[in-house]
């Protein structure tokens, strides 16, 4: 028999929460810790889409990536989404739990992940844990086989199913050898990524003035936050069967992007 808590210390045995950010409010959010778990839906945000979704695969308990409350509910009044998808939670009996930058910081976390699918070798954290070990900490920089500007971007467009790929239009014709990335939101990261010798830096949500301030200096591609965070869930399923390797997991079906491009 899973329960709720069980599935709470293998994901915190893989990503323990001391490894998350002071902002941060990732761990159990709703739920009794002893029920006994049915299932498990696996998500990047947690949506009414989603809750509908874990109801009708008789699933009652919700894994996130992003929080479903960050900064504290003062009421209930089902005023939001979040309000909403609080109450009919705790109505139903469906425990939601998140795991977010202490899986960003894990080792083989979400950036790990990241880097896999570009065949990257030799990583190491960008911006290492000071609560951690050696390999902890959020982003990777790492190698890859010497590789033409565009050819390197038309395979990271491909890796994460990227729409509209951005990137920094003034970087010279160069071969990319050595790449620095960040799933998320990781334009803090731009100066570390250029001290660590990084030919590129791939993240999410990069601004305007992060290309125009640093795009001669190092080539820059923003794959999009969802596209960037989506292989959490594959992180967040590994880390259960692990421990839970009875526990019926799903990845969800009705996920998509809330943001869309008009062509």
């Amino acid at each position: 028999m899973t329960k709720v808590i069980d599935i709470a210390k293998a994901i915190e045995e893989f990503a323990p929460l001391s490894l998350k950010e002071s902002w941060d409010n990732p761990g159990l959010q709703i739920g009794n810790p002893e029920m006994e778990v049915t299932g498990v839906l696996l998500c990047l945000d947690v949506t009414e889409e989603i809750l509908a979704e874990a109801r009708k695969r008789e699933c009652n308990m919700i894994v996130s990536h992003h929080p479903l409350i960050f900064g504290g509910l003062k009421k209930l009044t089902g005023a939001t989404p979040t309000e909403r998808i609080a109450a009919a939670a705790l109505k139903g009996d469906i425990a939601i739990y998140s795991a977010h930058t202490n899986l960003d910081s894990a080792f083989e976390g979400v950036s790990y992940e990241m880097a896999h699918m570009l065949g990257m070798k030799e990583c190491r954290p960008l911006e290492p844990s000071p609560s951690g070990t050696s390999c902890e900490g959020l982003g990777v920089v790492g190698i890859v086989e010497p590789t033409p500007k565009l050819e390197f971007l038309r395979k990271v467009k491909e890796a994460f199913a990227v729409k509209d790929l951005r990137y920094s239009a003034q970087t010279p014709g160069i071969v990319v050898r050595k790449v620095a990335l960040c799933g998320g939101s990781g334009g803090s990261f731009i100066k570390t990524a250029l001290a660590s010798g990084a030919d590129v830096y791939l993240c999410g949500d990069l601004k305007y003035h992060d290309f125009t301030g640093y795009g001669s200096e190092i080539l820059l591609a923003d794959i999009g936050h969802f596209e960037s965070e989506l292989c959490s869930r594959k992180i967040l399923c590994r880390a259960i069967r692990q421990k839970c390797p009875y526990c019926i997991t799903y990845f969800s079906e009705c996920e998509h992007n809330p943001i869309q491009t008009l062509v």
